[in-house]
């Protein structure tokens, strides 16, 4: 373990954590909701901190990520424990553990691992990463050094101490809203009062860091799947990050104490999608639905499709060495070019 840098002390031995929007306030020998952080001899230490629970290799594609280095190859890491109590987490055995298991691991071991597996880039994924963000930290400045870079895969249930921290580090961050933030679903489903503080993440990191942002919302069908907070969520994106910016509605599955629930209706995503379009966002996808048209990048200028996907596999490529669309010049703002692992064998004609 290590002493966090996100605390504050509030006297008689407590502190206060500042590494998420819970703001635990924890006494001596208390340790934080997420299970990782806690009060020894007056100091919040991250008991975490040189250890992770998995370390795996992904598509980029898969966080998702799609307008940040398309088809780099990914480190994924994660330590236990998490912010959240996401009732349908599909990886409750990492993010709902209460205990400090894993590996032992140096932070600068970790940048060494991904290039031994030919990665262009680490996620700190699974879990929460803000809850171990110091961590994180000290693993994304070596990653750096090494010529990766880093991405967040995050609840945005932040605050403005660790998106200072992030700015140190990190390139990209994928947001995750579930059931479009609405306040209902939040309090029962995920168990916290609102998703006001992630609406304040995402304006620090518009307004104070040079990170790119792309947005996710699991729709989950019959309690998260209103079209008029979708619409809410669209506007909202438009006017304070920008219609550039990405948007994915992900297709929910049963998983964890949500085994009773359906399966998205495909034809819901699509609704979203359209909600997204009416509300002038250009890029918006549906996820996990392989081979669904909505999964592609298509020209908002020309209407053509510029990346052509499948699941994540790259399928076509129709942009020049610029990010310019190859059938009327628009630029596409998709930052870093497609990675060379990507085989062009895989490719389709435009046409198909």
């Amino acid at each position: 373990m290590k002493e966090a840098e996100l605390y504050v002390p509030l006297g008689n031995g407590k502190v206060k954590c500042t590494a998420c929007a819970r703001h635990c306030q924890v006494g001596e020998g208390q340790i934080g909701f997420c299970g990782i952080r806690q009060n020894i001899g007056g100091k919040l230490q991250l008991l975490s901190y040189g250890k992770l629970f998995t370390g795996h290799i992904d598509p980029i594609e898969k966080k998702p990520v799609t307008h940040y280095h398309p088809g780099s190859r990914i480190f994924s890491v994660a330590t236990s424990g998490c912010s959240w109590l996401c009732r349908y987490c599909q990886n409750f055995d990492i993010s709902q553990r209460r205990k400090i298991e894993g590996f032992d691991i140096q932070p600068e071991e970790v940048p060494r691992l991904a290039l031994a597996q030919e990665c262009q880039g680490i996620a700190y994924t699974y879990n929460e990463p803000s809850i171990f963000i110091e961590f994180a930290k000290d693993i994304g400045i070596e990653a750096h050094r090494k010529g990766l870079f880093n991405i967040f895969v995050s609840n945005g249930y932040d605050t403005p101490e660790s998106v200072a921290m992030m700015s140190n580090f990190l390139d990209c961050i994928t947001v995750d809203f579930k059931g479009s933030g609405e306040t209902s679903f939040v309090r029962q489903y995920i168990g916290i009062p609102n998703a006001d503080p992630i609406f304040d993440t995402l304006s620090e990191l518009k307004k104070k860091t040079k990170i790119h942002v792309e947005i996710t919302d699991l729709i989950v069908p019959k309690v998260g799947d209103s079209l008029e907070q979708a619409r809410k969520l669209s506007k909202w994106v438009y006017d304070n990050l920008g219609p550039e910016t990405p948007i994915h509605f992900l297709r929910f599955h049963p998983d964890y104490k949500m085994m009773d629930f359906p399966s998205t209706p495909i034809e819901t995503l699509e609704k979203h999608h359209k909600v997204a379009k009416e509300e002038d966002l250009k890029y918006a996808y549906i996820g996990n639905v392989p081979g669904h048209p909505l999964e592609h990048t298509y020209c908002p200028e020309c209407k053509n499709v510029v990346v052509r996907r499948y699941g994540y596999d790259i399928t076509g490529w129709f942009l020049d060495s610029k990010n310019n669309c190859n059938f009327c010049g628009n630029h596409i703002p998709i930052e870093g070019k497609l990675a060379s692992t990507v085989s062009e064998e895989r490719f389709l004609p435009a046409y198909f």
